[in-house]
């Protein structure tokens, strides 16, 4: 039996994967006020806990897996850097073990959401596929041949920081032009302010009375009533979103690349009007390689399993 979490800002999660089943899941607070010895034993408490909740003696367990945010070195389990924490250097695998007497493997989250789809969800009958978790920023993560694709010291696979406008809006990583700057969710809730303000008559203003209102989903809704303005909307965050797909797959030439987030939400509304835009545009045409674009199907699960799968692919 295999424990896996998924450490987050605010909460960590975690479950018992046997075969292809989790358990019920546990859940405890975070915060970048805790020390990092108090987080390593909210995650050692939450490791038992998972265990109790799954009917097992904490002695069934063979190893704990970690989904942590930051640049993480999967070979000694140190979260390199952390800025939300202010971790650097903590080696949180060490750290757990300690306190557990278990195995423990930490991976990026985006990663563990990654490979947890390519095994058990949407990505399950591909050999080779990338995933794009969608919010704030951009967070991915590439499997090839079924194993999580790293890059050296656990520092690759990082697309949102890949450039699709040279030039252009600053990204917090300090370049300009980022895709997650452009194609995150954040990004669309900033076309859609703008259009908002330029377009009085809009009908997003029906959906997000105020500014400060308008969020991911206004431009689909207003969308799906016609308004020419949230379709532009939609078509001008599809370019940018588009572009960086074309990138990613002329780069890797996946079997399927993953949307998550809460955007993927959108489902087919979403999904055509992306593989409209990337299909024709592929370097090598999908008549020969075909390309899958489709939703992650885990949701909240998807780094729980994915971190659970790293650690038994470790043992």
């Amino acid at each position: 039996m295999i424990i896996g979490i998924d450490l987050g800002g605010m909460s960590a999660k975690a479950a018992c994967l046997s075969g292809e089943k989790l358990s019920e899941r546990v859940r405890v607070e975070t915060s970048a006020r805790s020390s990092r010895e108090e987080t390593a034993s909210a995650l050692a408490g939450l490791a038992r806990a998972a265990a109790e909740k799954a009917g097992a003696d904490f002695s069934e367990v063979e190893a704990i897996g970690i989904g942590s945010p930051g640049v993480i070195d999967g070979e000694s389990g140190v979260v390199v850097n952390w800025s939300n924490f202010g971790w650097k250097d903590v080696p949180l695998a060490r750290l757990v073990s300690e306190k557990t007497g278990k195995r423990v493997f930490v991976l990026n989250d985006a990663n563990a959401a990654a490979l947890g789809e390519a095994r058990f969800g949407a990505g399950k009958k591909y050999r080779d596929c990338a995933m794009l978790t969608i919010g704030t920023g951009i967070g991915s993560g590439v499997v090839l041949g079924g194993e999580i694709y790293e890059g050296f010291r656990g520092a690759g696979a990082e697309f949102g920081h890949t450039v699709v406008r040279a030039g252009g809006r600053k990204c917090p990583c300090g370049r300009k032009g980022c895709f997650e700057v452009y194609a995150s969710t954040r990004a669309l809730i900033r076309f859609t302010k703008e259009a908002m303000h330029a377009h009085p008559e809009s009908r997003m203003w029906k959906f997000a009375p105020t500014v400060q209102r308008a969020g991911g989903r206004t431009a689909f809704l207003a969308d799906a009533e016609g308004d020419e303005v949230a379709r532009a909307v939609i078509s001008k965050f599809v370019f940018y979103l588009g572009e960086g797909i074309v990138n990613l797959v002329n780069l890797l030439r996946p079997q399927a690349v993953i949307l998550g987030g809460g955007i993927s939400a959108e489902g087919e509304n979403l999904l055509s009007r992306v593989r409209e835009y990337v299909l024709p545009r592929l370097y090598v045409s999908v008549g020969y390689a075909p390309l899958e674009i489709v939703c992650a199907s885990l949701g909240n699960d998807a780094g729980i399993y994915g971190a659970a799968a790293y650690a038994a692919s470790k043992i």
